[in-house]
């Protein structure tokens, strides 16, 4: 039987910051623009969140059912590993996507109708990751769709809800969040890539090979800082967010002196932390 503690590991702590950093990022270019909502800014801090748990565990669901799960390196998985039942985590996942659509809901009625299309999207595509007849997470297309939504969807539809507008700096705030969720998925699936190969499941690193994986790890998490310079001619305080790059040191010279297995698991928890710390400093620097 799952534990609290179980169930707490399901919703992958370590990854959650790709949602609550675009939101923060969201909020910090809406108030730099100067018109906040508050009420509004949580109820975007509750759909991104909810809208990630759900992803979480239907991903728990769906590769569990798939098989995929059953021999792990990284943490136990709820469904593959037998602690519960595929109905409960399914149930899981639903209630998580009924919360986030929720919230959006009330966003749609008191901002725009158009918001239920993009919360449509974004709970399909958390589901179809690896639900559906054809997972496209299966088919190496993970890293891209991460970027996507937990990057511009996120950053940029954050502010518009928080602000009714959607200033050109949104989508330069965008970029280094995007990059580092994409980062995190890269180190996650480039510790799975033994299991993935056996499973059939082609990631974009199962496609890339091991080294290239590790180099493209670097770029993304060196060059996710960097970019974030790019905003810096709206605002000069983004260029608080180089101060990340300290931090993301450790990180990248464990995956490229060669970081596998249960190595890997402490890699996705300091750079989930890296994307916190990011976030926060460019939040800041942009709302300053």
């Amino acid at each position: 039987m799952a534990t609290a503690a179980d169930w707490l590991a399901a919703t992958r702590p370590a990854t959650l910051s790709a949602s609550l950093t675009p939101v923060a990022v969201g909020i910090g270019v809406a108030r730099s623009t100067g018109h906040v909502v508050v009420s509004h800014a949580a109820l975007a801090f509750v759909v991104g969140l909810s809208i990630q748990l759900g992803a979480n565990f239907a991903n728990d669901y769906s590769d569990g059912v798939r098989g995929t799960d059953t021999r792990r390196v990284g943490p136990t998985r709820l469904v593959g590993s037998g602690l519960a039942s595929p109905a409960a985590v399914r149930a899981a996942a639903i209630a998580s996507f009924g919360l986030g659509a929720a919230a959006g809901l009330v966003l749609a009625i008191v901002v725009s109708p158009w918001l239920i299309l993009v919360g449509a999207a974004s709970i399909a595509a958390a589901w179809l990751y690896t639900g559906g007849p054809h997972p496209y997470g299966y088919a190496g297309y993970g890293e891209l769709f991460a970027f996507v939504f937990f990057g511009f969807v996120a950053t940029v539809g954050t502010t518009y809800v928080v602000s009714g507008e959607i200033p050109a700096i949104a989508f330069g705030a965008a970029v280094p969040l995007g990059a580092y969720t994409t980062a995190l998925m890269v180190v996650n699936n480039l510790r799975d890539i033994p299991t993935d190969v056996e499973a059939g499941k082609h990631t974009l690193v199962v496609r890339l090979g091991d080294r290239r994986s590790r180099l493209l790890f670097v770029a993304l998490a060196v060059g996710g800082i960097l970019v974030s310079a790019v905003v810096s001619p709206w605002r000069h305080f983004a260029l608080l967010g180089l101060l990340a790059l300290p931090i993301a040191a450790l990180p990248v010279r464990r995956v490229r002196a060669g970081a596998t297995g249960t190595e890997l698991v402490s890699v996705l928890k300091q750079t989930g932390i890296v994307h916190i710390v990011l976030g926060l400093l460019l939040a800041i620097g942009i709302a300053l």
